[in-house]
């Protein structure tokens, strides 16, 4: 077999096999994409989420003092909500100024999810808004 009936075969291979290989993760553009490791907590992923972010924008007391607050704020769970749902994610952002500060200190580009609810997307405005600001209403927040 030569030429066009030699392609055309193999493209039908392919396509044929295609559904045997296992779907891969999605890659996600943009800052932080870490996938949560098979053995990994909750905790631990947003943890090296954060400490990501901090790497990318840079904050006052870096890291650990960025960790500090997420536990004293949320114990580190990115779904934490405030009993009447006002303030939401890792860091207790408003529900009421969340879209805003979504749109100000996210990029299209990075295909974050909107919700704050998001570890990733939580962690990332926050960090970017603390890297431009400072800690400003999160200064007083634990022993951090």
């Amino acid at each position: 077999m030569r030429g066009p009936t030699r392609i055309l075969i193999t493209v039908v291979a392919l396509a044929l096999l295609a559904p045997a290989v296992p779907a891969l993760a999605r890659h996600r553009e943009g800052p932080c994409d870490l996938h949560q490791l098979e053995d990994e907590g909750v905790r631990s992923h947003m943890k090296r989420i954060i400490r990501c972010a901090v790497e990318r924008w840079d904050v006052d007391g870096g890291g650990d003092k960025a960790i500090c607050i997420a536990i004293a704020e949320s114990d580190l769970n990115p779904e934490a909500s405030s009993a009447e749902g006002a303030y939401l994610g890792l860091y207790q952002h408003s529900a009421e100024a969340w879209p805003d500060r979504y749109d100000a200190w996210t990029r299209p580009a990075w295909e974050l999810d909107e919700d704050a609810l998001s570890g990733r997307s939580n962690a990332i405005v926050t960090i970017r808004m603390v890297s431009e600001n400072g800690w400003g209403a999160w200064s007083g927040v634990g022993d951090c």
